[in-house]
């Protein structure tokens, strides 16, 4: 499990150091302006799609699918031509109204700023359809247990961004968008090929082929499993996608602020994603595929004893990070972000919503875990209700707090949704099981823990304050 867990825990940090390299030179090239703006517009509704598939979604409906189909290439082929002809056909429409899926996105915008947006829009959208190939064929990778190539092929979109960055350094802003947004596309090109390489390798290309050949005569061998798999999927989809709903609702509202509102929220996060993603996402792809076998053999007593040490593993760690983030969020952003076009104002921003979005990270990240039991058990419509009432939770404090608050207004919303999610996902693990769990020597650790760290993180940064 641990092997799997770092595995993933590595490619995301080595992928994640690259985005926040790429996010300190867009920091200091484009700043937070209309520009700066306008790119993060463009690329957050494929970013979204991205998120919702490949951080669990498809992966959570697929593999228990594909693990019980007696017909995987037909079947495979059969789910993969569903989904891409659905994906082809919203990024043509996007790419043929692009004003319109620009308005939907960022409402606030005049007609004058829809039309600067609309073109990088309908660029960015290819990703989406790139993605979603990427995420089925990294689903048949972790089958195989194969983790490796999906967790270091992010890096790859970085490294594409990266290098847009430094070939637009001396053009115009509007110019650097351009670049910016084919460096999305051929990051997403990049992704994919590192897959087809990988699946040939593990000999999993030619079956697939076989699939998509045999498919008309024998798609009614794999009619019943299509149903089963359409019926799990799309509440696993919506259950999946609260926190990227509720990322999409900020640009959404965030527009009706201030001039820079919509980049404060985007880096702030950048930042909180960095452990959710290291940490609770890593180890719930990792954890996956084997508490599904367990599951599926009912054999629930192997399956308790992986989350119990997936659980204490993430709280240590999430709660270490959470502390970490909160005292320090001005000093991270005044080291990451803070020069060029990037001035001091834009670090206290940027740094009252990393609070607001630390707050919620220890709920969000173990939610991700105990959300794992509901899909092992094929309760993928109870994860949709709970995912839904987080989300009403969002909206109803995001509409409360975005006055007095602004931009943090919407990042604490995004974290009461968290917190409300996490306490009926726990609902529904049993509140027994989960005392269980928490009962432990391991409780005083982590207690003990924290207040030494909290104790030890403010007199640094206290230091900090009269020395430097």
């Amino acid at each position: 499990m641990f092997k799997a867990i770092f595995t993933n825990s590595f490619g995301i940090l080595f992928s994640r150091v690259l985005g926040f390299f790429r996010d300190l030179m867009t920091a200091s090239t484009l700043g937070a302006n209309i520009y700066s703006d306008i790119f993060f517009v463009a690329f957050k509704l494929p970013n979204l799609f991205r998120r919702i598939f490949a951080e669990g979604a498809f992966t959570q409906a697929f593999i228990p699918a594909y693990a019980h189909s007696k017909n995987k290439s037909i079947f495979s082929a059969n789910i993969f031509l569903i989904f891409i002809s659905i994906i082809l056909l919203i990024t043509l429409l996007v790419n043929i109204l692009p004003s319109i899926a620009t308005q939907i996105i960022a409402v606030g915008f005049d007609e004058d700023t829809v039309a600067l947006a609309s073109p990088f829009v309908a660029i960015n959208f290819w990703y989406l359809p790139l993605i979603f190939v990427v995420t089925f064929l990294s689903a048949m990778l972790q089958y195989k247990r194969h983790f490796a190539t999906s967790a270091f092929s992010t890096a790859l979109l970085n490294i594409s961004l990266i290098l847009a960055l430094y070939l637009s350094a001396e053009k115009s802003h509007g110019e650097i968008v351009y670049y910016l947004s084919f460096g999305v596309v051929i990051g997403g090109i990049l992704q994919l090929l590192s897959h087809v390489i990988a699946i040939r390798q593990l000999g999993l290309l030619k079956p697939l082929c076989k699939g998509f050949k045999s498919l008309k005569e024998k798609s009614h061998k794999i009619k019943d499993e299509s149903k089963k798999f359409k019926k799990q999927f799309f509440p696993a989809i919506w259950g999946n996608s609260t926190p990227q709903v509720s990322a999409f609702l900020d640009t959404f509202l965030a527009s009706f602020l201030a001039t820079g509102s919509i980049s404060y929220l985007y880096y702030a996060n950048r930042i909180f994603q960095l452990p959710l993603a290291l940490f609770a996402i890593a180890t719930s792809i990792a954890l996956f595929p084997s508490i599904a076998r367990y599951i599926k053999n009912q054999d629930e007593a192997k399956a308790r004893v992986f989350m119990q040490k997936a659980f204490w593993f993430l709280a240590f760690l999430l709660s270490a990070s959470t502390i970490g983030g909160y005292i320090l969020s001005h000093e991270i952003i005044w080291l990451l972000f803070e020069r060029g076009s990037f001035g001091a104002n834009d670090t206290l921003q940027s740094a009252a919503v990393l609070q607001m979005y630390m707050i919620g990270l220890l709920p969000l990240g173990l939610q991700k875990l105990f959300l794992l039991w509901l899909y092992a058990n094929e309760q993928q419509m109870r994860a949709a209700k709970i995912a839904t009432f987080s989300l009403l939770f969002y909206i109803i404090f995001a509409l409360t707090l975005i006055a007095p608050m602004g931009a943090a207004g919407l990042a604490l919303a995004g974290t009461i949704g968290g917190f409300a999610g996490f306490v009926m996902t726990i609902r529904a693990f049993g509140v027994k099981n989960f005392f269980d769990i928490l009962i432990s020597k391991n409780a005083i650790y982590l207690i003990t823990g924290s207040i030494l760290l909290t104790i030890a993180l403010l007199l640094f940064k206290d230091f900090i304050a009269v020395y430097l």
